[in-house]
């Protein structure tokens, strides 16, 4: 009997953070605007003349707002007119000790895509979410910059504590 009590009450504290960790949970203290300007630091910058795109190598930093994102490797695509101009930024692909900064939450992973129009990064292998003294885990992680949510998926986990320490 008690440990049917016990089982009942530690599901009542785990409900709300399991129901967070499959839903969208809060990222970042402040919302980014994805239309803001991208800041790009790095060591080196290859361009490709041929189809537009840059690729920045050692520790490169992109900074937009609030969000800073490092990795040691960005690859910029660029965004293609009906004239075949260059329009702005499609999308930044990084890889390599990837690590996303928004606030006091902090992510770090193997892969993320910066989809700038959606103001999406998908970040993908090892996902270790940050938030206080709460770590999650997952396989993929969606982080909506707009509305300052993000959703975590591919075998989640997290550690809780019956005490709420």
């Amino acid at each position: 009997m008690f440990l049917r009590h016990f089982f009942i009450a530690m599901m009542a504290l785990a409900l709300p953070t399991l129901a967070a960790a499959q839903g969208a949970i809060a990222f970042g203290s402040a919302k980014t605007d994805p239309s803001a300007p991208v800041e790009v630091s790095a060591e080196n910058l290859e361009v490709n003349q041929t189809d537009g795109s840059a690729r920045f190598t050692g520790d490169v930093v992109i900074i937009q707002g609030v969000m800073r994102l490092s990795a040691d490797i960005v690859h910029v695509t660029y965004k293609t007119g009906d004239d075949q101009q260059k329009t702005g930024i499609e999308s930044l692909n990084a890889s390599g000790d990837v690590i996303l900064v928004n606030g006091p939450d902090a992510a770090e992973a193997d892969n993320a895509e910066y989809k700038i129009d959606s103001g999406t990064i998908v970040m993908t292998g090892n996902v270790l979410l940050t938030q206080k003294d709460t770590v999650l885990t997952s396989n993929r992680m969606v982080v909506n910059l707009t509305s300052g949510t993000a959703q975590l998926a591919g075998r989640v986990k997290t550690i809780l504590n019956p005490n709420g320490n």
